[in-house]
């Protein structure tokens, strides 16, 4: 696990701004296929798990309680893969609500938008109404699609620069298109 720089936060309703990133991003294969969850001070740190390794040690959870408590403590989110078949897990996902105060949405390689498509389905039809994070190979060019399908924060790749990225939000005052925000914007007649 290692510790990310601060990540973009543009909340519903609020305004964009730069926040600490107070997770840590775990790929589950530290360990190997029998991967244990890295050792969580109380209330200090945060982890983002993959969905996958959530999935396949979910009635383990239920067994395990330490998991369980670190998770309703808000200390575990899960983050999904780009392939990943969120409405074949809504199940999972709709029991994860009790749970994960954060999911994430990873992007491989920025050219592959299938994220997009788990955000959008997590606000859509599942109901989703807390914060989804973009993480993995995330570029400025990427933010205002993000925002308008779902995402609320933003987790970018090294080298891109966070002051210019704070500005894509204010680079258009008329919307053509619904999103997850709010209605395209109604343009009068001339």
């Amino acid at each position: 696990m290692s510790a990310q720089q601060p990540i973009l936060h543009f909340p519903l309703g609020g305004k964009i701004c730069l926040a600490p990133n107070e997770w840590q991003l775990w790929s589950g294969q530290d360990e190997g296929a029998n991967s244990t969850l890295p050792n969580l001070e109380p209330g200090s740190q945060k982890v983002l798990v993959p969905f996958s390794w959530w999935r396949s040690h979910f009635h383990a959870h239920h067994q395990n309680t330490d998991v369980l408590a670190k998770a309703k403590n808000g200390q575990i989110g899960v983050w999904f893969a780009a392939d990943e078949d969120v409405l074949k897990h809504a199940e999972l996902i709709e029991e994860g609500k009790e749970y994960w105060p954060l999911v994430a949405a990873h992007f491989p390689i920025f050219r592959d938008g299938r994220s997009f498509s788990t955000a959008a389905i997590l606000r859509d039809r599942l109901s989703w109404n807390k914060e989804i994070r973009m993480i993995g190979d995330v570029l400025i060019d990427q933010l205002l699609q993000g925002a308008r399908v779902g995402f609320d924060s933003f987790e970018l790749r090294q080298d891109q620069d966070l002051a210019v990225a704070q500005k894509q939000f204010d680079l258009f005052s008329v919307t053509t298109q619904n999103s997850w925000r709010d209605k395209r914007t109604v343009m009068s007649a001339l």
